[in-house]
């Protein structure tokens, strides 16, 4: 540990880092940050080189479980246990969105992604989603300078009633294809064990791949054709798209409950209850 930022009362339940804009470099003493979600509702940022908070907002009355910033790092969404998916500026530190369509089910995943303007009918230069545990997606296209915020698709994905067996439901989680725009992936309980790739332009799954079990976590690669999903048995699994033979590996202690790729692909961080490990991907 290099540094580290202070502590609060209350308990951290996600971050995200701060993205630098696309082609710029770092400047010499520039501040990295770094955006926390808390129990208390809160939503704080941290400068990392000096390890101080520079802002603190208040935009939910409930937990937070997910958070992230805008491509361009100039928003940050936030989502709580109540479904509640806040949209603030931490410029002025004020909330100009606040969306209740997840209302009721816990968000499990937020996601930007840059598009192109009036790619898939919408205006604005952003697309985001947000999942909730209750299995269901809304995509969305924003204009944040034009304060604009559109639904574009609405995903609801069916599940046993009743499931037997399963002390906690796996989670809902969804993620942008990097190498197939305007796709998204899909993993959560549901009537068989699968990933989901669905179309946002056709508006239906384009293919499913079969999994050995629900998956726990899920990240796509940024430079290459395939995924990475954690399970409940301790198993990781990189799988090829949209086809190919999976690799299998068994070095956690627990449930693998988060799979991170490096932005260059070549790196792949998860955790479980008491490791963190880093594999190296060299062909990737």
């Amino acid at each position: 540990v290099t540094r580290s930022l202070p502590i609060s009362l209350q308990s951290c339940q996600c971050l995200a880092w701060k993205p630098r804009p696309v082609g710029v470099w770092p400047r010499s003493g520039e501040s990295q940050h770094v955006v926390a979600g808390y129990s208390d509702g809160t939503v704080r940022v941290f400068s990392v080189s000096r390890t101080e908070m520079e802002l603190k907002m208040h935009p939910h009355a409930a937990a937070l479980t997910a958070v992230t910033y805008s491509t361009d790092g100039e928003m940050i969404l936030s989502g709580g246990k109540d479904g509640i998916v806040a949209v603030s500026s931490p410029r002025t530190g004020m909330t100009i969105h606040v969306l209740a369509d997840h209302k009721g089910s816990p968000i499990t995943v937020l996601q930007c992604t840059r598009k192109q303007y009036h790619e898939l009918g919408v205006e604005g230069g952003e697309l985001w989603l947000a999942a909730s545990s209750d299995r269901r997606v809304s995509v969305w296209g924003s204009d944040w300078l034009q304060d604009k915020c559109e639904l574009l698709d609405w995903l609801s994905f069916p599940a046993p009633a009743g499931p037997e067996g399963l002390d906690s439901l796996p989670p809902s989680l969804a993620a942008f294809c990097p190498w197939e725009h305007g796709v998204l992936v899909y993993v959560g309980f549901g009537l068989q064990k699968e990933a989901l790739f669905y179309s946002l332009r056709k508006k239906q799954v384009l293919r499913k791949i079969s999994l050995p079990a629900f998956a726990t976590s899920l990240s796509l690669s940024p430079a290459a054709p395939f995924m990475a999903l954690g399970f409940g048995d301790r198993l990781l699994r990189l799988q090829p798209c949209p086809a190919g033979a999976p690799q299998d590996y068994a070095g956690h202690d627990d449930t693998v409950h988060l799979c991170r790729f490096a932005p260059s692909g070549r790196r792949l961080l998860t955790a479980s209850h008491s490791a963190v490990l880093v594999w190296e991907l060299p062909g990737a």
